[in-house]
C-alpha cells in the first residue's frame, strides 16, 4: 500500500510542476523553462491549468502527505512534506496579490522537489507503528 501511496505523491507533485510551467505570466521562471525543453504549448492551457489543476495536484499531495505523516509517525519529514504544498495553496489563494507570493511558490516547489528526490532515495520507515491490540 505504501507503495501506492508514494507513486500517488509523485504524481501529484509532477501535475503541480507542470501546472506551474504552464503558466508563464504567473511564473516568469518556471515559463522561460518550459519553452526552453520545448513545453511552450501549455500555455495555451493556462487559465485551466493554474485555476483548476494546480489547486486540484497540490490538495492531492497534501491529503497523501498528511496520510504519509499519519501512518509513518515522523514528524520532521511530515511536517516538511505537508508544509510545500500548503505554501503553495497559501501563495495562490490568500497571499496572490503580493510580491512575495511567486517567491513563497518557488520556494515551496523546491522544497517538495527536494522531498520527492529524498523519497526516491531513502523511503521513510514506520518509527513508531499503531499498537496492535492481542485478542
Amino acid at each position: 500500500m505504501s507503495s501506492k501511496i508514494r507513486i500517488a505523491g509523485q504524481v501529484g507533485f509532477g501535475g503541480v510542476l507542470v501546472a506551474a510551467l504552464s503558466c508563464a505570466g504567473c511564473f516568469p521562471a518556471l515559463g522561460a523553462l518550459a519553452g526552453a525543453i520545448g513545453l511552450g504549448f501549455l500555455s495555451q492551457f493556462e487559465g485551466v491549468m493554474i485555476n483548476k489543476l494546480l489547486p486540484l495536484f497540490t490538495l492531492l499531495v497534501l491529503l497523501i502527505n498528511g496520510y504519509g505523516w499519519f501512518r509513518h509517525r515522523v514528524h520532521w519529514r511530515g511536517l516538511l512534506s505537508i508544509l510545500g504544498p500548503s505554501v503553495i495553496l497559501a501563495s495562490l489563494y490568500p497571499f496572490w496579490h503580493y510580491a512575495l507570493s511567486s517567491n513563497l511558490f518557488y520556494a515551496a516547489l523546491i522544497l517538495m522537489l527536494v522531498l520527492s528526490v529524498v523519497e526516491l532515495f531513502k523511503s521513510v520507515k514506520s518509527s513508531c507503528a499503531l499498537p496492535r491490540v492481542e485478542q
